[in-house]
């Protein structure tokens, strides 16, 4: 379910509202090209009288003063355009930076139910691809627009002067021109559009191939995936070979409209010169207007490509700014302790398909609870309902006696955070990407949450301490570190409720007991549920919740558990045969659950 993309009437309204408080610096810039194009159009009645003065037969020097003429446009034609070209490239930046900044604010909005229902890989390519296809267009392709439509109009004026009979002629070609950019516009816009959706669910189809490669080895899944990244690959490739094959098309059709069009202005010219309606200069003038108006005629219709293509990419930004904010509680409410209560919650991804079906949980403060079973359960999915990013199609989830729902998006991000086993360390300072959590946090706030995960000995043994830049482009942290430090995070945001979604699945077997731990200290005192990816973290919470097909099948202390012989005694039992000593658990047993 992709996210929204906005129609031609509302894009170009959308530009509207963007152009509307820069109307000063639009004026600016298309006053400064309109001068430039009108210099630079004096050229053309220069050279046709240095062609009356040959004819003539007047002296050599009789063209020094065109001569000088002519240097002194091309100077001033050529700094105007430079001139008007930056202040078109710069209202065109100016709006785009709000275009996107309006994007990036609405993408953080988006409830993140929206955004996986569409997939990540959607919204990826609209806050790249699109912004980046734009951004070529605005900066190389807005100026060269404005100065070919400019030129075309101008010229057009410049041949209605010379001779109004020359403008007809020129017109000829007019038809072609017209009929050419229908016949384009109406074909490659679907195509475009079409491209677009296909570059955003290969992209998507690539994130689900790598984010979960270990899952697609482990369920031998790769010729799958492969498939499915060729199928689509070759979707965008078949479309983007289809807009190459029209645009080769198009250039045809402009290059016979060139033909006919030259042909009527020479034609003409030389019956008014043997009727001695005009001079063979001003003949030449015409032919010479004629001729400069292929390359901006080229230019502003081959620019369609592009258009089109940008046209598309805008109506898709525009289709995510204009989305509706999530609907807020006029006075949320904050809970009044961490207790959680799971009432008969049913879930599902498809109508008639549910993962959960009568879930009920009671959980005190501060009690851990572990969430245990085979691949496809429902931890994964019980964990994200319980974090608010997807609703209970049937039941309640309460925090504190107040339901989630009612408790608005910020209230809910203060109180309940997870951690999964992605984990982005953002690029920049170490210390910047800790106070995403905290913004207000000191150097020792830093220090100290570090410490209470284990991670302030690495941390400052960095080349810049906590100010080494870490990321894209910085420090490479490895696995282990990069989830202390989101557990660094949690220590700073301080939240009473967290969850922890197989938060040490990727850090090998040591990484992983460094994590545990790190995870104990950071979860000490809180509300917490742990997708246990290790049976050492269920054998070391309150209470262990056994899932099986989407119901709880079992519920109780560790040891009760093992006392009742069940599901869970018998994936204890599993384990430890499993286990090469009594230190050190395997990496991956009975209980491992890459995919939730």
């Amino acid at each position: 379910m992709l996210l929204p993309t906005a129609t031609g009437a509302r894009t170009r309204a959308a530009v509207g509202e963007l152009l509307r408080p820069r109307w000063l610096l639009a004026v600016a810039a298309l006053a400064t090209m309109t001068a430039s194009t009108a210099i630079g159009l004096l050229t053309a009645p220069i050279f046709g009288h240095i062609v009356d003065l040959a004819v003539d037969g007047r002296p050599a020097s009789a063209v020094t003063t065109p001569f000088v003429l002519l240097v002194g446009i091309a100077v001033v034609a050529g700094v105007t355009a430079a001139l008007g070209a930056s202040l078109i490239a710069r209202l065109g930046e100016d709006m785009l930076a709000e275009l996107r900044e309006r994007l990036i604010e609405r993408a953080l909005h988006l409830p993140l139910e929206r955004v996986e229902e569409a997939g990540s890989g959607d919204l990826t390519a609209r806050a790249t691809a699109d912004v980046s296809m734009i951004a070529q267009v605005v900066r190389s392709a807005l100026p060269q627009l404005a100065r070919a439509a400019l030129t075309i109009g101008l010229t057009l004026v410049g041949l209605a002067v010379l001779d109004w009979r020359f403008m007809l002629a020129a017109l000829l070609a007019v038809p072609i021109q017209l009929h050419t950019v229908r016949w384009y516009v109406r074909n490659a816009i679907p195509i475009y559009a079409a491209h677009r959706v296909a570059v955003g669910a290969q992209q998507q189809q690539l994130l689900d191939t790598v984010g979960g490669a270990s899952t697609v080895r482990a369920f031998r899944l790769t010729d799958g995936h492969l498939t499915r990244v060729t199928e689509r690959s070759n979707v965008a490739i078949g479309l983007a070979l289809r807009g190459m094959q029209l645009a080769t098309r198009f250039f045809g059709r402009l290059n016979l409209a060139e033909f006919v069009g030259l042909t009527a202005v020479l034609v003409t010219g030389f019956l008014l010169v043997r009727d001695d309606a005009v001079s063979i200069g001003t003949a030449t003038a015409a032919a010479l207007y004629f001729h400069s108006l292929f390359n901006p005629i080229n230019v502003a219709l081959g620019l369609a490509d592009d258009a089109q293509a940008a046209g598309a990419s805008l109506a898709r930004l525009v289709g995510v700014v204009d989305l509706p904010a999530p609907a807020v509680p006029a006075e949320p409410a904050a809970p009044a302790d961490a207790s959680v209560r799971v009432t008969g919650v049913v879930f599902g991804y498809r109508p008639g398909h549910e993962v959960l079906r009568g879930i009920d949980l009671d959980v005190r403060p501060g009690e851990r609870v572990a969430l245990v079973g085979a691949s496809g359960a429902g931890k994964t999915t019980l964990a994200k309902l319980l974090a608010g990013i997807h609703r209970p199609t049937g039941g309640s989830i309460t925090i504190g006696g107040i339901a989630l729902d009612a408790l608005g998006p910020d209230v809910t991000r203060s109180t309940v955070a997870l951690i999964t086993q992605e984990v982005h360390v953002f690029a920049g300072p170490l210390a910047d990407d800790l106070r995403l959590a905290r913004p207000d946090a000191t150097d020792d706030d830093l220090r100290a949450a570090l410490e209470t995960v284990g991670a302030l000995d690495w941390a400052t043994a960095l080349p810049d301490a906590l100010t080494t830049v870490v990321g894209e482009g910085g420090h490479r942290l490895t696995v282990a570190q990069a989830q202390q430090l989101a557990l660094a995070r949690l220590v700073l945001a301080d939240p009473p409720v967290a969850i922890l979604d197989e938060a040490t699945a990727e850090a090998g077997s040591a990484g992983a007991r460094a994590l545990e731990t790190a995870a104990d200290n950071a979860l000490r005192g809180r509300t917490s549920f742990v997708v246990a990816h290790r049976l050492t973290q269920a054998a070391g919470a309150d209470r262990v919740v056994v899932l099986d097909a989407g119901e709880v099948t079992e519920t109780g202390s560790h040891a009760e558990l093992l006392a009742a012989g069940g599901a869970y005694a018998d994936l204890w039992q599993a384990w430890t045969d499993h286990r090469p000593d009594s230190s050190s658990p395997p990496a991956d047993g009975p209980a491992s659950d890459p995919t939730g």
